[in-house]
């Protein structure tokens, strides 16, 4: 349900997912942002940094879910796994992204720090 929903970028889909009280942990961000409305506009802003994102293989293990993905930031490839964790009705609770190489982590933190002030205006509602 989660990757079809992040692949078709069907936000409001993917919104249904989260868990209010969901915790995000970005990989370029030390402090994690929690809440639901800080999540949902940081996936939205992403969908707009990255190019031909999909996800190239999925884990499970009861509760905790990883999806490996494959995406262009500036034209440089880059590599993430997002980590989820599911609450008892299959809602995300914690949602922690890491990429590599550096290089594209650091393009990525790039893209999204000219985006951060719309961002906490959509999360701020």
């Amino acid at each position: 349900m989660f990757r079809e929903a992040v692949e078709n970028q069907d936000m409001d889909a993917v919104d249904a997912l989260l868990a209010h009280d969901v915790v995000f942990r970005s990989p370029v961000a030390h402090t994690p942002y929690p809440g639901k409305a800080i999540t949902s506009a940081i996936l939205r802003a992403v969908v707009e940094v990255f190019e031909d994102f999909h996800y190239v293989r999925q884990l499970r293990d009861g509760s905790e879910e990883a999806y490996v993905f494959e995406a262009k930031v500036d034209g440089l490839d880059i590599t993430g796994c997002d980590f989820l964790t599911l609450d008892d009705e299959g809602k995300v609770v914690e949602f922690m992204v890491m990429t590599r190489p550096l290089k594209a982590t650091q393009a990525l933190a790039a893209r999204m720090g000219e985006r951060f002030e719309a961002i906490s205006q959509a999360a701020a509602g």
